[in-house]
């Protein structure tokens, strides 16, 4: 049987079906649970059908994922790089098909999901890397004849679940990682966006295949909150990576607490740019286009809020409708496409709630607003004026709306982009040392991710990526996050044969 549509027919190259399982447990794809279809969310028909993964699929999974982690810790770091630098030769090969499933899956334009898959490949080449890279201090010792030091070893077994946002990218963060400090990866993807996490775990369960390794050392599952429940709640998992709302992640964060665990948290953005007086203001519109409307709003990096110096308000705001003016809203696949559809239809609903509440609240509609008609979620990139005390302005809402403020003093446009509830990303425009070296400061921006002259999205993989405050505090991709996948311990080792003891005491 093939697709219905001829567009759709590249999907047998990256191993998808008309109908697909969407479990991978001990090396077989099996799946006993419910089945839902994907959706392409450019005009809501289905693409293809996937069985979900069951409770009971799930403990079949795990327990081979368990016996199969003490055989990979075992395998010395470097050899685990190299099955990474495998997989990421794996998803070269199939860049522009995996790109294209994610822009027809997910929704965002094609030059946003291969560079989406690329983002994957880039992080098995760091993690290649970093396997030869897994160092602990030497620590000096205050007693004579005794080596102090740190080794780092594998946690076990990490658990990943993900969003639709980035189906694939968040996984690559962690997967590349937790796989080279020697734990096995347990995948939940995203409920809708299934046939990138076949596709993906195909490939990666090529490469295991092929180096003759235990299938189980990565196992993904498709399926919905039950699903994401069983891991948070599973005390074989010592790591859980959510990535997610707020509310739904703080869930996660005391069910894992309660065992024990450690959670690393990717949650909400309520990202904002100041636009200083002296700014390059064509850079600043440039960058504002990008990060408000990009993915059609949907990063968690996406500039939510923006802050206008008074002397240059209205000519950033003349500039900024003129651009969003020229937008091409359309099918995602389609060149010159620079808008595609929100992913879901109840994303498409929660977009015009939002533009209800916000004109309940006083905001001034500048441009866009409405909801396209269509068979698809389109929506308009919208332009808000509104007052920074607003309720709706303190809440994420998932989709291209900007609100835009006006400030007088740099110390006033911090104290506005540190008043909300999250903490991810922020970026100033200023051509100021001073203002600069404030911003990124003890009394600048709170963030995880503070920029200048650039865009609040599109992070490159070398840094740390995460936030402070309701956005969880998790580190994922580069710097020292490799650290939070593994279990530190400190050892110290007498080869005297005295015992003197630390702190001077003398104990008989």
């Amino acid at each position: 049987m093939g697709f219905a549509k001829k567009e759709y027919e590249f999907l047998a190259e990256i191993g998808l079906g008309p109908e697909n399982l969407g479990a991978y447990v001990n090396g077989a794809w099996k799946a006993t649970g419910s089945v839902v279809s994907s959706v392409n969310p450019s005009n809501n028909q289905t693409i293809a059908n996937v069985t979900e993964a069951s409770i009971q699929d799930y403990e079949e999974g795990m327990r081979a994922c368990s016996v199969a982690a003490k055989q990979w810790m075992s395998i010395p770091a470097p050899k685990r790089g190299e099955i990474v630098r495998q997989i990421g030769e794996a998803l070269r090969a199939k860049l522009e098909d995996l790109g294209r499933l994610v822009s027809l899956e997910m929704g965002k334009i094609l030059p946003e999901g291969i560079g989406e898959v690329q983002e994957i490949i880039d992080m098995c080449d760091y993690a290649v890397g970093l396997s030869r890279q897994l160092n602990g201090s030497i620590i000096p010792s205050e007693r004579p004849d005794h080596m102090m030091f740190e080794v780092w070893n594998p946690l076990g077994i990490v658990g990943v679940i993900t969003a639709f946002n980035f189906p694939c990218a968040v996984l690559g963060w962690n997967a590349c990682i937790a796989l080279v400090c020697g734990n096995c990866v347990v995948w939940k993807g995203a409920p809708t966006t299934p046939l990138i996490t076949i596709a993906v775990t195909k490939l990666v369960a090529e490469v295991f295949e092929k180096n003759n390794l235990p299938a189980a050392i990565f196992t993904s599952f498709c399926g919905g909150a039950e699903i994401g429940q069983a891991i948070a709640k599973d005390t074989r998992i010592p790591l859980v990576s959510f990535t997610g709302s707020s509310k739904v992640g703080l869930m996660v964060q005391q069910t894992v607490n309660e065992r024990f665990g450690k959670c690393l948290l990717e949650l909400s953005g309520n990202n904002a740019i100041i636009v200083m007086d002296d700014a390059d203001i064509g850079l600043a519109v440039r960058s504002i286009l990008f990060a408000a409307v990009g993915t059609a709003g949907q990063r968690c990096t996406t500039c939510r809020r923006l802050f206008l110096h008074e002397r240059i308000y209205q000519m950033v705001l003349d500039q900024l409708i003129g651009v969003y003016k020229q937008v091409k809203i359309g099918d995602p696949l389609e060149k010159g496409t620079l808008v595609g559809p929100l992913h879901t239809q109840a994303s498409r609903d929660n977009f015009e709630k939002g533009i209800s509440s916000i004109k309940s609240q006083g905001g001034k509609i500048l441009i866009g607003g409405s909801v396209l008609e269509s068979d698809g979620n389109f929506v308009q990139p919208t332009i808000v004026e509104i007052s920074p005390d607003a309720t709706v302005v303190k809440e994420e809402l998932f989709g291209p709306v900007l609100y835009v403020m006006k400030f007088k003093t740099l110390q006033e446009g911090i104290e506005m982009n540190n008043s909300v509830s999250q903490g991810l990303s922020s970026s100033i425009f200023t051509c100021k040392p001073e203002v600069i070296f404030k911003w990124i400061g003890p009394h600048g921006s709170d963030c995880g991710i503070v920029n200048v002259n650039i865009p609040t999205n599109g992070a490159e993989i070398g840094g740390a990526f995460g936030g402070e405050k309701a956005t969880g505090g998790g580190r994922e991709a580069g710097s020292d996050s490799w650290k939070q996948y593994m279990r530190r311990s400190t050892c110290t080792i007498n080869y005297g044969s005295d015992l003197p003891l630390a702190q001077g005491i003398n104990f008989g």
